[in-house]
């Protein structure tokens, strides 16, 4: 009989040195702020969507990208930013550091969301058509949150904190054409005035009928928790965002 031999996949996902990827995330999103003043506003847990009124599904860009140093070592680069704003009559009272905003009155609220992040990352198993690997870098969350009343009364706080993050990734071709990507991220640490929790999954279709363009479509999570203790507030804020995404990629 004739000896049987199965060729391995051979997909540019995984031979590529250079991939960018600009696509869109329809994020469900659900976020929790609390921000306590030291002259006596305790503050209390606000749930931005359901009690101030912003979307809780909306459509986020998304870019990534990374550059294969060598055969096993990599850089990533992702960033993702969801900014929203409402207005709405209160039903009930909200103590917002040292404003307080009773029922009955009319507020606009603002939220922004930014997460960049960028890590080095070495594939500790490595053949050509599937890798495994570990990365260390770092997610720079930046958040902006806002309350404003009709009367004028208002009060927003706007933090940046980089937080170190561990990574998990892996990549397999299926096909020539066709490709699953994994990653998970993770971190919980306290420093300096700033706490955080970050966990991030994703995982990928990749098609790529071309040499150099291919399409994807994936489920993206991302959990972000952060207190800043400042020296007249404290801030925090737990945020949810997830769903399907797509993107396109070009790679060389």
């Amino acid at each position: 009989m004739p000896a049987y031999s199965q060729a391995i996949p051979n997909h540019p996902l995984l031979s590529d040195t250079f991939r960018v990827s600009i696509g869109g995330l329809y994020a469900e999103s659900t976020t929790m702020a609390r921000l306590s003043s030291s002259s006596g506003g305790a503050g209390v847990d606000v749930n931005f969507e359901d009690t101030l009124g912003l979307e809780e599904r909306k459509w986020v860009g998304e870019f990534g990208a990374y550059w294969r140093i060598s055969s096993r070592w990599r850089v990533d680069l992702d960033h993702v930013r969801l900014s929203r704003t409402a207005t709405r009559v209160l039903a009930q009272q909200i103590n917002w550091g040292d404003n307080t905003f009773n029922v009955g009155t009319e507020v606009t609220s603002g939220l922004t969301i930014t997460d960049t992040r960028a890590s080095l990352g070495y594939s500790f198993f490595r053949r050509p058509d599937k890798e495994l690997g570990l990365g260390l870098g770092v997610h720079t969350l930046r958040y902006k949150a806002s309350i404003e009343g009709a009367s004028g009364a208002a009060r927003s706080e706007s933090v940046t904190a980089p937080l170190p993050v561990l990574s998990l990734y892996g990549q397999f071709a299926l096909t020539d054409t066709w490709a699953l990507a994994l990653r998970s991220d993770w971190l919980s640490l306290e420093y300096d005035k700033y706490s955080g929790e970050i966990r991030a999954n994703r995982i990928d279709i990749v098609y790529q009928p071309f040499k150099h363009v291919a399409f994807g479509a994936g489920m993206h999570f991302l959990n972000l928790k952060l207190d800043v203790q400042n020296d007249n507030s404290k801030f925090q804020v737990r945020s949810n965002l997830q769903g399907p995404a797509v993107f396109v990629s070009v790679s060389y």
